[in-house]
């Protein structure tokens, strides 16, 4: 069983009777010799839905629950619902489109690297790849002569999100994002 300090999101814990999904983690670090890290863990129950907030020392230990994690691409939608599709066995996961909105900033159809969350052969989640390559949709037009280390501007993909990018970035360039911090990286 590992200690606080060592969840990290995407983890399924036991906690108070309840199996939790962990979706962001925040440390804060208390103040005065000493003190042990707080992990805020924010969570959806598996069972209800509802959003459940858990607090742990970083010594605290916690009881993980088993999960398995199986590749996966997306397939179609169907109204407000997300079909992905298992890329071994061909088996159908389906999300309510308000259960993965952060996800969908990142998902297109040639996404690869996906994969889905199983927990007691349940789709519970989805993890995405660490960066995703895509289509800058609009942006201001590139400034000549301006250099990789100069200032920065909007750039909106064709999900929805909005990065920021250099300047000499054009509409139409591919570029690599980073998924957890929703951050620019390179062009592709």
């Amino acid at each position: 069983m590992p200690r606080a300090s060592e969840l990290k999101k995407g983890f399924a814990i036991e906690s108070n009777g309840k199996t939790l999904l962990i979706k962001d983690i925040e440390v804060t670090t208390p103040g005065g010799r000493g003190g042990a890290k707080i992990y805020k863990l924010r969570c959806t129950d598996l069972n209800t839905g509802a959003r459940v907030d858990e607090r742990f020392k970083s010594d605290d230990v916690v009881d993980t629950v088993e999960m398995n994690k199986r590749a996966s691409s997306f397939s179609y939608v169907d109204g407000d619902e997300y079909i992905f599709m298992d890329n071994e066995d061909y088996t159908q996961y389906t999300f309510k489109q308000a259960d993965i909105e952060d996800d969908l900033l990142f998902i297109t159809e040639e996404i690869q690297g996906l994969h889905i969350v199983l927990v007691d052969g349940a789709a519970v989640a989805i993890e995405l790849p660490s960066s995703v390559e895509m289509v800058i949709e609009e942006t201001d037009p590139s400034i000549k002569g301006a250099s990789a280390s100069a200032r920065t501007k909007p750039a909106r993909l064709p999900t929805g999100l909005t990065v920021q990018v250099p300047e000499y970035i054009a509409t139409g360039d591919r570029i690599i994002i980073n998924t957890a911090e929703r951050k620019y990286m390179s062009r592709a």
